[in-house]
């Protein structure tokens, strides 16, 4: 029971991870009815962002180090906040360069559109930076030193709690702002009817854009808290990353924030557990499968709905 436990904790941090980055894809194709497949490549570059504004900040703020000490969990909040508002805008920049003027084109062009510029993504980071791997910065250098808690055999480390509590609060956020917000509104109106939201005054532009930075910067913060976790950047961390959390929106149904959200972990559970129980060589041929009997027997996903559209991206 203790290692079960154990592997509880590690499948909550690991779902974690899945769960952001799919809130994007799940997101997108929502109020777009478009997959943004260059969306894994910008988990990547937040990271690398997230690494520059990690190594600026503690340059600047940390304590006996910076010029102006601020606590290890301020520096780290502002890290976090601070990749999320600048990777925003690369998903914008994807949005406006590489998806918009192919809006009436067939989807079949959107998609590859995606790939290329994942390929542009990847290749534009390895001409600046190389091939070599960084490390990113430790922004919580006293957490690893300090006791971890137990409960009953299963150690439960600090940087597992903040990553899962992270990660939680931001869909949370996202739920409200969806909910609650006029923006919020339009974006579910979208998602409605693609047609009619046009007649009732709706910047259909800046919705798509809006829809793109709220994506990119979950994706952004999830790159940031997956650095913590995994310290080694390298251009293409965001592939395999990438695509798995896309099956994973598939998985919670079309633009369904809780089904992104609770397939993300399901994922992140059903990797961990498989690699436990057998050779980890067969953990995404397990996966994969068990998430194939799900969808012929739920093709819309677990919280997705049958619905028509007109074809668009």
């Amino acid at each position: 029971m203790t290692a079960f436990f154990q592997n509880v904790v590690n499948a909550l941090q690991w779902g974690s991870f899945y769960a952001l980055i799919a809130l994007g894809y799940s997101m997108v194709y929502g109020v777009l009815l478009l997959f943004n497949f260059a969306h894994g490549d910008i988990f990547m570059v937040g990271a690398y962002i997230g690494f520059f504004v990690a190594t600026a900040f503690l340059a600047l703020f940390a304590s006996g180090v910076g010029l102006i000490a601020l606590p290890s969990w301020a520096v780290l909040t502002l890290v976090i906040l601070a990749t999320m508002f600048l990777t925003s805008f690369v998903g914008m920049a994807v949005e406006r360069i590489g998806y918009r003027p192919l809006r009436n084109a067939p989807r079949a062009s959107a998609a590859i559109t995606g790939l290329m510029i994942g390929i542009i993504l990847e290749t534009a980071v390895l001409a600046m930076f190389g091939a070599q791997r960084m490390k990113f910065p430790d922004l919580l250098p006293g957490l690893s030193s300090a006791a971890q808690p137990t409960f009953g055999g299963v150690i439960i480390s600090w940087q597992k709690v903040l990553i899962v509590g992270v990660a939680i609060v931001l869909m949370l956020l996202l739920q409200w702002f969806v909910s609650n917000t006029k923006w919020g509104m339009a974006m579910r109106a979208m998602a409605f009817d693609f047609a009619a939201v046009p007649l009732m005054g709706v910047p259909l532009n800046r919705i798509a854009s809006l829809t793109f930075a709220l994506g990119s910067a979950l994706a952004g913060a999830a790159a940031v808290l997956y650095s913590m976790a995994y310290p080694v950047l390298d251009p293409y961390m965001g592939i395999t990353v990438g695509w798995k959390a896309f099956v994973a929106a598939i998985l919670g149904g079309r633009g369904s924030i809780k089904g992104a959200a609770i397939a993300g972990f399901m994922l992140g559970f059903i990797e961990i557990f498989s690699a436990t129980i057998f050779p980890s060589t067969y953990r995404d041929l397990i996966a994969y499968s068990i998430i194939l009997i799900i969808l012929v027997f739920r093709p819309h996903g677990l919280f997705g709905e049958e619905h028509t559209a007109r074809l668009r991206l």
